[in-house]
């Protein structure tokens, strides 16, 4: 009997890297306006570059590329970057078709629902808050909730222990297999591939389901619970 569905939040919930992409997009053009005079194509190289060594939720990503650039921050550039990415990100952090509907559903059919993210805490709410998202959900574990990173078992126990459920009970569903469903799986709870969300081209994603459509969920839980 399923009591409860997980969700991963970043492609799974929002579209996190078009909102990502755009909101960079509107950053570097901005700095431009603003006095950067680089290429617009090496300014995004050089984000790139530091998203990969930092890590694509690191909060200050304009500030060491102006420091790489002048070895000090132009606060003028900084600023006109800043307001412009949160401008953009606003703008284009929307759920995925059919997210609302699916949620509220599964809160009719008495469904718990958790968050599972390895995003810094702060990042998690704002995004859950801005979408209205913030009192749907019973249970939201980040990794500073956690301490651990997906696939790690632990934010899949700590979720199901807020929830108060057991593994078998719960549906995990994400978009990425390396950690969303091995985690899941190694923990004993039932999987569900995000694939409308896949940004690796995952060809099995070894899920006990494959979505296309958050919608198909509701189907998915009445199947489990018909057994």
């Amino acid at each position: 009997m399923i009591k409860a569905v997980v969700f991963d939040l970043d492609n799974t919930l929002v579209d996190f890297m078009a909102m990502k992409r755009r909101a960079i997009d509107a950053a570097i053009q901005a700095m431009r306006d603003a006095g950067l005079k680089l290429p617009a194509d090496e300014i995004q190289a050089r984000i790139d570059e530091i998203y990969k060594l930092k890590g694509i939720e690191f909060q200050n990503v304009f500030d060491e590329l102006l420091y790489n650039e002048f070895s000090k921050i132009d606060y003028k550039i900084l600023s006109a970057g800043v307001i412009a990415y949160r401008r953009a990100r606003e703008a284009a952090l929307v759920p995925y078709p059919h997210v609302y509907m699916t949620l509220v559903e599964l809160t009719k059919m008495q469904m718990k629902l958790g968050v599972v993210s390895d995003a810094p805490a702060k990042e998690a709410w704002l995004r859950l808050t801005y979408l209205n998202f913030h009192h749907i959900f019973d249970a939201v574990i980040t990794f500073d909730d956690s301490g651990e990173r997906k696939p790690a078992p632990g934010p899949f126990r700590k979720v199901l222990q807020r929830l108060g459920v057991k593994p078998e009970e719960a549906l995990m569903v994400g978009d990425w297999a390396e950690r969303d469903v091995v985690g899941a799986k190694q923990v004993g709870m039932k999987t569900v591939f995000a694939r409308y969300g896949d940004t690796f081209g995952t060809v099995h994603s070894n899920a006990d389901y494959d979505i296309t459509d958050i919608g198909e969920l509701i189907s998915i839980v009445k199947k489990e619970n018909k057994r």
